[in-house]
C-alpha cells in the first residue's frame, strides 16, 4: 500500500504524471529554463492537495487533461531556493488523457516551451535524468488501464454528545464542510463516475458538492450507514463496484464500516481519518480474474 504523503514544511511538495496513450507512447515536457526533457509537475499550491496539483499542473504545462491511474514511485532530490539546499517531493501516477490527446495546437511558453508523445523505447533516450528515467522503467509494467474503487469516510461531523437529534441527521462541522469541497478536485482526479453513500447526512453532506460539481446522481446505500449496515450488505456494494464498468467508484461510509469494507475489498483495516480516502486500482483479465495492482491511502485534503 502506498503511504499517504507525510506533510513536511521544510520540503517542497509536488505532483505530476507519466501520461500514456496508444502504441506505447508517453508524454514529456521541455524545460527551456533547465533545457531538459522530463514529465510534467509541479508544486502544490497552499491548501491543495497532490493529486489535484498533479492533474492541475498537466493541465496548465500540456492543455491535457488526464485522470490518474495507479501510483508510481515518489522522487526525492535537492534544490537550491533562496540561497539554501531544500528537498523537493515529487508524488508522480500514471495518467491517461480524458478526451483528446491532440497536442499539435501547443503554445510554447517561457516555463515548457515544447511537449512531445514519445515513443517508449525513445522515451529513456530523451529523458535528461536518471530518476526520470528509472520512473519510467516503473511505470511501464503498469501502464495498462485499471479501474479506480475509492473509499472515502465522511469529514468531521458534529459530536454525538453534542447533537440530541437522530443520529443519522447529524451534520458536519464547519471543518467538515470545507474538507467536503476540497474533495471535489480530488474525486475528479480520479476521474470518480458514480458516487455510492450512505444516506446519513454526515455521509451526504460530504459527497453533494462533487455530485453538484459533476451532475452525478448519488446512489443512497442504507447498508453503509451505521444503522443499517451488515456484512451481506456491505458485500453486495462491493462486489458490484467491483464488477461495474465504469471505471471510477467511489463509496462513502462511516468509521465502524469501515472494517467491513476493508474486508469485503479483502484488504487489511486501515483506519482513515474523517474526509481520508482508501483509493483500490484493479484490473480484471480476460478470464475474469481480478488482480488489485496497486493500494494508495491519503488524509484529508487541507
Amino acid at each position: 500500500m502506498s503511504p499517504a504523503p507525510e506533510p513536511d514544511h521544510e520540503a517542497i511538495l509536488a505532483g505530476g504524471a507519466v501520461i500514456s496513450a496508444p502504441r506505447k507512447r508517453v508524454l514529456l515536457v521541455h524545460r527551456p529554463t533547465y533545457d531538459d526533457w522530463s514529465f510534467p509537475k509541479g508544486k502544490v499550491d497552499p491548501g491543495e492537495h497532490v493529486t489535484a496539483a498533479a492533474v492541475r499542473e498537466v493541465g496548465e504545462e500540456t492543455g491535457l487533461h488526464v485522470r490518474l491511474g495507479v501510483p508510481l514511485p515518489t522522487q526525492r532530490y535537492p534544490v537550491r531556493v533562496g540561497g539554501r539546499t531544500r528537498e523537493k517531493v515529487v508524488h508522480y501516477w500514471a495518467a491517461r488523457v480524458v478526451g483528446d490527446d491532440d497536442i499539435s495546437g501547443y503554445r510554447p511558453n517561457d516555463e515548457i516551451d515544447a511537449v512531445a508523445w514519445v515513443p517508449h523505447d525513445e522515451a529513456r533516450e530523451r529523458l535528461t535524468h536518471e530518476h526520470d528515467r528509472l520512473l519510467l522503467d516503473r511505470w511501464y509494467p503498469l501502464r495498462k488501464r485499471t479501474r479506480t474503487l475509492l473509499v472515502l469516510r465522511h469529514a468531521k461531523a458534529m459530536t454525538r454528545s453534542d447533537w440530541d437529534a437522530p443520529d443519522r441527521d447529524r451534520p458536519l462541522e464547519e471543518r467538515g464542510s470545507l474538507d467536503a469541497h476540497a474533495l471535489v478536485p480530488v474525486l475528479a482526479a480520479y476521474g470518480i463516475e458514480r458516487v455510492i453513500s450512505s444516506p446519513s447526512r454526515r455521509c451526504a453532506d460530504t459527497v453533494t458538492p462533487y455530485a453538484d460539481a459533476t451532475g452525478i446522481e448519488v446512489e443512497w446505500a442504507d447498508a453503509l450507514s451505521e444503522e443499517g449496515t451488515s456484512r451481506a450488505g456491505v458485500e453486495a456494494i462491493v462486489a458490484d463496484a467491483l464488477d461495474a464498468e465504469d471505471r471510477a467508484i467511489a463509496l462513502c461510509t462511516h468509521r465502524p464500516v469501515l472494517p467491513r469494507v476493508m474486508r469485503a475489498l479483502d484488504q487489511p483495516y486501515e483506519p482513515l481519518d474523517p474526509a481520508g480516502l482508501l483509493v483500490v486500482h484493479h484490473r480484471t483479465n480476460s478470464r475474469g480474474v481480478r488482480t488489485v495492482v496497486a493500494v494508495e491511502q491519503h488524509t484529508p485534503p487541507a
